[in-house]
């Protein structure tokens, strides 16, 4: 039998241990959920900021976030995060020898726009930006924002208003704020930004698992039942 005929007997006997009222809350979300819209954190070393942002992304159905790790690793506080990386793709870049540049030239292959969080002199702000195209939105490392690499790379560059003496938001903040922002713009500027039926079928059958206890017992029992009648 087939890869496609062998997910959708998969995705039906897992569904079996799951109940009704949760199967209907994960396709209710899952019907909400874009990779139109990416993030990319560069060097995030703070690990309340990393799951900050992911609690944030699950919030506004943001469902994949790329980390970049040329010197700092991806640490996530569970506290904060609240649970949500295991709704989440996450995409890490660490073994390349510029794993900024890897990241963001495999986010280019992949049809996406890069935006750069920055006070570059030729930012845009968020209501004048164009997101009719694939956009991955990068978040610079806390003290010092985006590399050179990136500030080379981006497509475009995005500043957020600020009106008091403090010259920076929180990265935590400034994603969050972003993503309300790009949340908004998605619903009202690009028909369709939602995942296309291929993405959906692979996240669903990750979040039947998230919902299952010892998941990969009662996959290796329905694997040896599945090989057995085909």
């Amino acid at each position: 039998m087939s890869d496609i005929a062998y997910k959708k007997a998969l995705t039906q006997y897992l569904e079996g241990f799951v109940s009704e009222r949760r199967l209907g809350r994960l396709k209710e979300v899952l019907e909400e959920r874009t990779n139109h819209i990416t993030l990319v954190l560069e060097d995030v070393y703070q690990t309340h900021n990393f799951s900050a942002v992911l609690r944030s992304a699950d919030i506004f159905g943001i469902q994949t976030t790329n980390f970049i790790e040329n010197r700092n690793k991806y640490k996530i506080s569970e506290d904060v995060s609240m649970g949500s990386t295991q709704w989440l793709t996450l995409n890490r870049f660490q073994h390349h020898p510029n794993n900024t540049v890897a990241c963001l030239t495999d986010l280019k292959a992949k049809g996406y726009k890069i935006v750069a969080t920055s006070l570059h002199k030729n930012s845009v702000t968020l209501k004048d930006l164009d997101i009719s195209k694939p956009t991955a939105v990068v978040f610079g490392t806390e003290l010092t924002g985006i590399s050179k690499d990136v500030e080379d790379m981006a497509d475009e560059f995005v500043k957020l208003p600020m009106y008091g003496f403090t010259e920076s938001f929180n990265i935590s903040v400034c994603a969050a704020l972003v993503m309300y922002e790009l949340r908004q713009k998605l619903q009202n500027e690009v028909p369709n930004y939602q995942l296309n039926s291929s993405e959906k079928e692979e996240i669903y059958i990750e979040w039947l698992k998230s919902s299952i206890r010892k998941h990969d017992l009662i996959i290796k029992e329905f694997d040896a039942k599945y090989a057995q009648n085909s």
